[in-house]
């Protein structure tokens, strides 16, 4: 299915790779689309074929999904493998959990729960590292919906860091991406998984329903916009550390003299 921006823009198709028959790709769909990209979505779970080559595609990102990427059906293993496609052609990658453990997977690494069986379901903190200072400004807190985490593939940076799951955003060469977390949910995504996913809220270190929707009113906006600036980096080759100071710039009143 291919969705196109409202004006005509001469931008190659982004790459959309969902997991569920309903899933969406929620702002980052929007956001690409405002940026002038149009959206070639697939569902690989459903039968859709994913391309041989990303030639006519501006990049891709693969969202995702209540599977593991260590379970074996056959379109989790075709997923993994393809994922070569992009790393082979220097083509933009974004993985958002399920996507970027596939592409942990795919670089050799292990994706694996908890040793205590602890899962990040709700609102945590996140950290920078030295690499991911000097890219961007980061949000403070994030939102996670998971219980299995990927430890840092051999060649990859990390570039920012939680406490119950160390590794949270990687860099692999200039231009493939791995989150740990999710940026990506609009409000009424969010209110369909405090829903759909209640039974889980009993796991270890999960927050309750109540605490996602509260988080959201209190750490949503700066995620929004650190999302902005970090598709600008990963897909127009912008620098999100310019884009936030701009932001900031615009933000501060002008100095009155007198």
């Amino acid at each position: 299915m291919l969705m196109q921006p409202s004006r005509h823009t001469k931008k190659l198709p982004v790459l959309i790779v969902l997991h569920q028959e309903r899933s969406s790709p929620g702002r980052v769909g929007q956001m690409l689309i405002d940026k002038g990209f149009p959206l070639d979505i697939r569902r690989p779970v459903l039968g859709d074929l994913l391309p041989s080559t990303l030639a006519g595609h501006a990049g891709a990102v693969v969202f995702g999904g209540p599977m593991s990427a260590n379970d074996p059906d056959p379109f989790i293993k075709t997923e993994i493998d393809w994922i070569g496609v992009p790393l082979k052609e220097n083509k933009p990658y974004l993985g958002i959990c399920l996507g970027a453990q596939m592409m942990v997977r795919h670089l050799g690494g292990t994706v694996a729960p908890d040793k205590d069986g602890l899962t990040e379901i709700g609102w945590y903190p996140l950290r920078s590292t030295e690499h991911g200072r000097l890219l961007m400004h980061w949000p403070k807190m994030v939102y996670h919906f998971h219980r299995e985490g990927f430890e840092l593939p051999h060649g990859a940076q990390l570039l920012a860091q939680g406490d119950t799951y160390p590794n949270q955003a990687i860099r692999y060469g200039d231009h493939a991406w791995g989150l740990q977390f999710h940026a990506e949910l609009t409000r009424a995504m969010m209110q369909r998984w405090v829903v759909h996913g209640e039974h889980r809220f009993i796991m270890p270190n999960a927050q309750k329903g109540r605490e996602h929707l509260e988080g959201r009113m209190i750490f949503d906006a700066p995620l929004k916009e650190w999302l902005w600036n970090f598709l600008g980096t990963v897909f127009e080759g912008k620098s999100a550390a310019k884009e936030a100071a701009a932001a900031d710039a615009r933000r501060e009143p002008a100095f009155q003299g007198g």
